[in-house]
């Protein structure tokens, strides 16, 4: 080996132990991306279920993309697969007891969101980071709420989803979240029940016009941080 390759052999080697001296105090941790996967329900509110009740939730999972633009802002990829159901019989009204309807569908979602950190994580080793957040955005979401119809395709929408979620560090770079956020579809047949179902004027028979269907995910979720160390120049 020459005089030169020596050189920039010794300089390299300098670089990699000054790098890993400075992991501590000196060097800056960065975290841009983030990827993760969860578990937990979805519950169905609409006519076949005025209020969120657990005899309604149904497991659902998600996949997670995260992007840091800034110590408050995130961005959020989210792919989530669940089921909803619901069914009169599960209240006591005499008016849902009568109706007797029920229905299930299984929900596949893409949505894109913005979350807000309350608290900022520190770019700091052996620091317990944790944040609640508050998130919204849009989504693209499908559904096929009576499969044996052949009057009622899977059928495409959008999703305006809204929630909060507190995420905790537990050991670098894994975090572990709580997640609650609420999807307004902007439809009133999710549960294959709306205001014109069967047409007419009977009540018994028909959806109420003046409320939509929405559906709620609540669950936990494992991510991995991607830090990346930038030494001194």
């Amino acid at each position: 080996m020459g005089a030169a390759s020596m050189k920039a052999a010794g300089r390299a080697i300098g670089l990699l132990v000054g790098c890993l001296l400075l992991l501590g105090p000196v060097a800056r941790a960065q975290s841009t991306w983030e990827v993760g996967a969860g578990l937990g329900g979805m519950i169905y509110k609409g006519d076949l279920a005025p209020s969120l009740i657990p005899g309604n939730v149904r497991p659902a999972g998600n996949l997670l993309v995260r992007y840091n633009v800034s110590q408050p802002f995130t961005v959020r990829l989210n792919l989530g697969l669940g089921q909803i159901a619901g069914s009169d019989r599960r209240f006591n009204d005499p008016f849902q007891q009568a109706r007797n309807l029920a229905f299930k569908t299984n929900i596949r979602e893409l949505n894109v969101l913005m979350e807000y950190n309350f608290l900022n994580y520190k770019d700091l080793r052996k620091v317990k980071n944790w944040t609640p957040y508050v998130f919204g955005g849009l989504g693209l979401f499908t559904f096929q709420p009576n499969p044996q119809s052949p009057g009622y395709q899977r059928k495409s929408l959008f999703n305006f989803p809204l929630g909060v979620g507190i995420k905790y560090e537990f050991k670098r770079p894994w975090s572990l979240g709580l997640e609650y956020g609420t999807r307004f579809s902007g439809s009133d047949y999710l549960d294959n029940f709306g205001p014109n179902t069967f047409g007419g004027s009977d009540k018994l028979r028909n959806g109420n016009p003046n409320s939509k269907d929405t559906y709620t995910y609540v669950g936990l979720s494992l991510t991995y941080r991607f830090y990346r160390i930038t030494c001194p120049e």
